[in-house]
């Protein structure tokens, strides 16, 4: 192992100070002079260094050298790696943080230096030490990398600080593995992503930006250094109006070795623009042409819900087969139920909208949806699909009614039997579809349907859309034959995939994988826990109660949130008969047993200790009297993909029957 010039001056200066300060010269020379008179015969004229070195050892004065110096082999083997495969850390001017990078790959460092003219925050007062307050967080996508900001506390004036450090490189035609040139980066086409997230002090999340950052203009920046000021516009009916101002920075690195002319990364973007204007007006012309053609079979068929394209969250109008992909969860789901399970725990809510007036119609780009946690019942539809589609199921997202002819959007898998079945993306309840056949005899014998869909005027995934062109648009009476013309009206698949295959066009945002939960399961449900202990045990002071847990009764409590957990996600119930043998034995005879399971997706136990209260069976645990009363809660956190989870909690009580 061989040093730099530099450093080795360095350490000999390092070791030299450590010598001076140990005063090990003066300890020599009174070794060196004792040995001289004990061990020098008079014949003798002078002493060898392996004398003096004996001498030295003996006394213990090296170990003691060495010691203080502490080398340390381990990191020196950490700092210094053997093989340039391995990642390495590098400081580039302290522009870039010490990190782990593969120095064969080309790498975009994309900086984010504070913010301005986020006007709706101009009056927000300036946040105490260790005061809770709204936060900004900047979420980033690029090829299959995401990235999160640090929460910035919501300011006129935001202050961002951070790098990301994107990979850039193609995965076809063999080039995995080489650095991409300048050449080869121009024709990587994926947009930077980002989306701009605000949590309020209850932890309540709400999308305030979504923006597609074209990158490629650093290809023609001297040094491949460029700074960019980025306008960020709202979210549904304000996407035209401006709500701040992000400072960003690009960097290449390695440097590259020739950087392109502006104006041929210019031409080159403007080709991809008109390029995808062409596609699109195509399409336009083609959807237009086929829903003259759906109108001409039956007049009727103009109030059918029958929706081609979609408006996104910034308020561009998109196919609907745009917001579906086959996505792969890799080892975060393992099941198709699971899937849907884990849609379900994704908070629903709908677009907001100011003023009174309609649904705002609202669908948002997958990593807004993930990003923000929660959606309308169509991002939760078209994500369910999309994992459905990636487990290898037929799969399709339906556009109908459910009752008092409310739009819905439900997911449907057909099997290769021909099993029809709907999949509430919002409660994860699956329903096996038998048709009505509306020509039997009025006295004959109906299965009456389950689920709650009425009428139904398309179904759609990221290769077919088929409108709904049977006589009745009634879900109970519809036939799910789609390779029958005659009942389900295709567009054209070829039409279909110029525009919505991937990269078929430059306006396609591209789907970010699934990230893994960083919420710790068993501390979450203590937290939680513990909170509502003491929620209890003050709403009973208030009453003038007295409160007395019983741990070992709390902890009977967990194979019942179990079970529950396993039965949403699997339709198959366990474990019951233990939980109900341990309950017999754990209360004595005379006394009575009351249990309160309840379930929700948000992890605030003040806002769930007053959702319970409202329910009466909750509250006439809480507030029991009686004799010998004993309390039990207990919370069990299950945790999904994105940080989404499912929180069980079981309030229970046993007390003595004096009736």
């Amino acid at each position: 192992m061989s040093l730099p010039p530099e450093k080795a001056s360095e350490l000999k200066q390092l070791i030299h100070q450590q010598l001076s300060k140990m005063d090990v010269h003066g300890r020599i020379r009174e070794i060196l002079a004792e040995t001289i008179r004990e061990e020098l015969a008079p014949d003798q004229q002078h002493l060898s260094t392996e004398d003096l070195i004996k001498a030295l050892r003996r006394r213990g004065i090296i170990d003691d050298v060495m010691k203080e110096l502490n080398f340390v082999t381990e990191n020196v083997d950490q700092e210094l790696p053997s093989s340039p495969k391995q990642p390495v850390g590098f400081d580039k001017q302290s522009t870039l943080k010490k990190t782990n990078i593969d120095p064969t790959r080309r790498y975009l460092y994309l900086q984010v230096l504070g913010g301005k003219a986020f006007l709706e925050h101009l009056q927000e007062p300036e946040p105490l030490p260790g005061q809770v307050c709204s936060t900004f967080t900047l979420c980033l996508h690029y090829r299959n990398q995401r990235f999160r900001s640090k929460p910035v506390p919501c300011a006129c004036e935001p202050d961002f600080h951070d790098g990301f450090l994107l990979e850039v490189h193609r995965e076809s035609l063999g080039d995995g593995t080489r650095m991409a040139d300048s050449t080869t980066m121009l024709s990587i086409s994926d947009p930077i992503h980002m989306v701009l997230i605000k949590t309020d002090i209850f932890g309540e999340t709400t999308l305030v930006a979504s923006y597609f950052l074209e990158w490629r203009s650093v290809l023609g920046s001297e040094n491949g250094v460029t700074s960019l000021t980025v306008e960020l516009m709202g979210v549904g009916t304000e996407s035209k109006v401006s709500v701040g101002i992000l400072n960003i920075k690009l960097e290449m690195y390695p440097p590259l070795n020739q950087t392109l002319s502006q104006e041929v990364v210019n031409t080159q973007l403007a080709l991809e623009r008109q390029k995808t204007a062409e596609k699109e007006r195509l399409f336009l012309v083609y959807a237009k042409q086929w829903w003259r053609e759906y109108l001409q079979i039956r007049p009727s068929h103009n109030s059918r819900l029958v929706k081609i394209f979609a408006q996104d969250e910034n308020g561009i109008n998109r196919p609907v087969c745009s917001y579906i992909k086959p996505l792969r969860a890799g080892r975060l789901l393992d099941t198709p139920r699971q899937a849907a399970r884990f849609v379900n725990v994704l908070g629903y809510e709908r677009a907001p909208v100011i003023g009174g007036g309609g649904k705002q119609e609202q669908w948002c780009t997958l990593l807004a949806f993930l990003c923000r946690n929660k959606g309308d019942c169509e991002d939760h539809a078209n994500l369910l699909c999309s994992l459905l589609l990636g487990y290898g199921l037929e799969a399709f997202v339906c556009v109908g009614t459910k009752a008092k002819a409310v739009p819905h959007a439900w997911v449907m898998t057909c099997g290769t039997d021909g099993t029809i079945t709907f999949w509430e993306s919002l409660t994860g309840h699956r329903y096996i579809h038998k048709p009505i056949n509306p020509d039997e005899p009025p006295l004959a014998e109906q299965a009456k349907p389950l689920y709650p869909y009425r009428t139904i005027g398309c179904v759609f995934n990221h290769q077919m859309f088929l409108g709904n062109c049977q006589p009745s648009d009634a879900v109970e009476t519809c036939i799910f034959d789609l390779n029958d013309e005659s009942k389900w009206k295709p567009m054209s698949e070829e039409a279909i995939k110029s525009v919505c295959a991937p990269g078929a066009t430059t306006s396609l945002p591209p789907f970010p994988p699934l990230c893994a939960s960083t919420i710790d399961a068993s501390v979450t449900s203590n937290e939680i826990e513990m909170q509502l202990r003491l929620l209890v045990s003050e709403h009973r002071k208030d009453l003038g109660l007295t409160t007395v847990w019983e741990d070992q009764l709390s902890y009977l409590l967990s194979p019942a949130l179990a079970s529950y957990e396993f039965e949403r996600t699997t339709s198959i119930s366990a474990g019951n008969e233990e939980f109900q043998d341990a309950i017999r034995r754990a209360v004595p005879d005379g006394h009575t047993f009351k249990g309160f399971p309840i379930h929700f997706v948000y992890r605030n136990a003040r806002r769930a200790f007053a959702t319970c209260l409202r329910s009466p069976f909750c509250e006439e645990i809480i507030c029991c009297r009686g004799d010998q009363v004993r309390l039990a809660v207990r919370v069990r956190v299950f945790t999904y993909p994105e940080s989404a989870c499912a929180v069980w909690i079981m309030f229970a009580c046993k007390y003595r029957s004096v009736l």
